[in-house]
Order: structure tokens, then C-alpha cells, then sequence
């Protein structure tokens, strides 16, 4: 690791609708790109652009799922020297307000994206 790895790690989480997208993963093992929209009530592009900036600083990775984008945590495993950092992060986001009502918005069930994907549409549709 560099000093300008770890000033991409900071320059990413100096944002809030960056911090609030790292929040809501710590939360879950991964996002779809439809889940933080609607959690966060913002636009795609504003979504997309905050998640490629976060991808930037290494600390989300995307995985393709037929039409949709999933995002999760790269720091998560205990080993990433910046796994501490995320810790904290994680500590200091029990003091945040904002944070609290995205949390409450985040429930098990959400997930938007594969309630519309074409198997579950024709496994809903003729049986």
C-alpha cells in the first residue's frame, strides 16, 4: 500500500452520499444498484457516479447479475490493511442520524431488482 492508495480510501469517504452508500453496505453483504437508489431517493446517475468514485478508491467491488450491478464492501476481510478504518467507520456511524433513517429504510426483504428479473416474472406469471 501507498500513501496515495490510502488518500483515495479518504478522498472517497469525503462525501456524504459516498459515506451513506458505504454505510448501508456495512449493513449488508452487498447492494444492488436499484436497492441504493431507493434507499437514498436519488437519481441513477448521482447513484452510479458516488459507486464509480467508491470503486475508484478501491473500496466497493461490482459483480454483473444478468441485468443488474451488485456492490460490496473490498475492505470487509479482516486481512485488508485498511479493515480497521472500517471498523471504526462502522463504530462512528452509530452517532449519525442520517444514518439511522437509511438503516431503518434497509429491510431484509429489499430488493427491488430480483423481484423484476425475467425468471421471477415467469415463475409469478402462468403456472
Amino acid at each position: 500500500m501507498h500513501t496515495s492508495d490510502l488518500s483515495l480510501f479518504y478522498k472517497a469517504l469525503s462525501e456524504p452520499v459516498r459515506l451513506r452508500i458505504v454505510h448501508l453496505l456495512l449493513q449488508r453483504d452487498e447492494l444492488c444498484v436499484c436497492d441504493i437508489i431507493t434507499l437514498l431517493s436519488l437519481p441513477q446517475s448521482v447513484v452510479s457516479r458516488h459507486l464509480a468514485y467508491l470503486k475508484k478508491g478501491a473500496l466497493v467491488t461490482s459483480r454483473r447479475q444478468g441485468n443488474w450491478q451488485y456492490y460490496a464492501l473490498s475492505l470487509i476481510a479482516p486481512a485488508h490493511p485498511l479493515h480497521f478504518l472500517l471498523n471504526s467507520l462502522q463504530h462512528t456511524f452509530e452517532h449519525c442520524s442520517d444514518g439511522h433513517q437509511d438503516i431503518k429504510q434497509l429491510i431484509p426483504t429489499l430488493d427491488p431488482c430480483l423481484k423484476t428479473t425475467p425468471e421471477t416474472q415467469r415463475s409469478e406469471g402462468k403456472r
